[in-house]
Order: C-alpha cells, then sequence, then structure tokens
C-alpha cells in the first residue's frame, strides 16, 4: 500500500508531537518531516515533497496563509490543509483563498484529520464539519477555481506580506533585513510601500490589521497596541 506523504508544520512541539503520534496509528499515513515555522514549512516541502501539509495558521517568522502561497508556487502539487484555533469565516476566507484544500480546527478529533489527509489527497476539498455547514455564506468570487487569490487578497506582495510579520511580531528593521537576506534601506522601502498600500501610518496600526487578517495571533505585541 502506497502511504500518504504528510508534512506537519506547528510551531508549538506538544501539538505537533500529538499530531505525529496519532497520525502514525493509521497504516495509509506516513509523516516525513516536521517544521516549527512557515520559512522552515517551505524548505521541507522543496526537499521533501509531501502528498499533503498540515499548516497552523500562527507562526513565527513566516504565517501559514504565507506559506501556503509560497509552497504552491514552488511545489504546485502540494495539497495544504490549514489548521487552527480559529474557524470565523475570515480565517476560513483568507485560507482558501492562499489557495489551501482544507481547513480544521485544533478540536477535531483524530478521525475527521485523517479523513481531511485522504480526502485532500485524492484531489477534494475537506473542512471541519462546522465549517462545511457555513461555507454558504462564504463569498464564491473570492478566488477562482485555482485557488488563487483575488485582487484585493494579492494588493500585498509576499516579500511585503513577510516584512509586515516581521514588524508586527516586533522586529526592527536591522532585524528584519537579517531575517530575510536583505538591506536595510530595502526593508524601509517595504515599509512604506505597506503604509501606502494600507493606507496605515503606525507600527500600532499595522500590528493590528496583521492580528485581524490572521498573520499574526493576538497574544503578540499586545503591548503597543
Amino acid at each position: 500500500m502506497k502511504r500518504i506523504t504528510v508534512l506537519l508544520a506547528e510551531d508549538h512541539t506538544i501539538v505537533r508531537e500529538g499530531f505525529r503520534k496519532m497520525l502514525e496509528l493509521e497504516d495509509d499515513i506516513e509523516v516525513v518531516g516536521e517544521a516549527q515555522d512557515g520559512r522552515q514549512a517551505l524548505a521541507l516541502v522543496k526537499k521533501l515533497h509531501p502528498a499533503v501539509v498540515l499548516m497552523d495558521i500562527a507562526m513565527p517568522l513566516l504565517n501559514g496563509l504565507e506559506a501556503t502561497r509560497q509552497i504552491l508556487k514552488a511545489v504546485p502539487g502540494t495539497r495544504i490543509v490549514i489548521l487552527s484555533a480559529h474557524n470565523d469565516d475570515a480565517y476560513v476566507k483568507n485560507a482558501t483563498e492562499s489557495g489551501a484544500v482544507g481547513f480544521l480546527i485544533k478540536q477535531n478529533s483524530s478521525h475527521v484529520v485523517c479523513d481531511a489527509i485522504r480526502e485532500v489527497q485524492k484531489g477534494k476539498t475537506f473542512f471541519s464539519p462546522s465549517i462545511s455547514r457555513r461555507l454558504n455564506r462564504l463569498n464564491p468570487q473570492s478566488s477562482d477555481r485555482a485557488g488563487r487569490p483575488n485582487k484585493k487578497a494579492a494588493q500585498l506582495t509576499s516579500r511585503e506580506l513577510e516584512v509586515l510579520q516581521l514588524i508586527a511580531e516586533g522586529k526592527a528593521n536591522k532585524e528584519t533585513a537579517a531575517e530575510l537576506g536583505i538591506g536595510m534601506k530595502t526593508v524601509e522601502k517595504h515599509r512604506e510601500h505597506l503604509m501606502q498600500k494600507l493606507d496605515i501610518h503606525d507600527t500600532a496600526g499595522l500590528t493590528r490589521y496583521a492580528i485581524s487578517a490572521g498573520i499574526i495571533e493576538s497574544s503578540v505585541q499586545l503591548t503597543i497596541l
């Protein structure tokens, strides 16, 4: 029997270990790698080419939504299922616009997670039961049939989204430049573009936007809000 290869992308070690142990009980599923942030997930997908990625949304350095976009650009055949503690419509919409083909809330039982992996590997979509009942409330025009984001969702470039996340995580320009391997002036230019495009002109505002868009969790940088 050919096993379904899975990569786990989750920044909380205890949660990641729990998923691994759960999936190791399944005869047809094999965990081939683990990542603790989106950047590491991208590198491992390029190396391992797993069939399915279980991707947490809120991860440091590169969040799950932007990691999904970059993974699908680099390895288009990958099937990505988003994991989140939140199941409100905005999170689901952002996930599907990023190209994810599934969305699970972390409270789901093990059999739901395994069913999701099997279904998306077959080329289908899969959403937590509670989300499936609400899908008709989502805008069907939010993404095209290939899962590409619409113009509104794509107004920020991948690099701008990376810079936005690092700003919202409290990184100084020097730290952001080092993390992304770019110059300080380039970071400053990206910051200017972010503020112009979003019509937001301070770090606190950018952080609030990142939280509302699901780029970072609300617990990050609360002191400046």
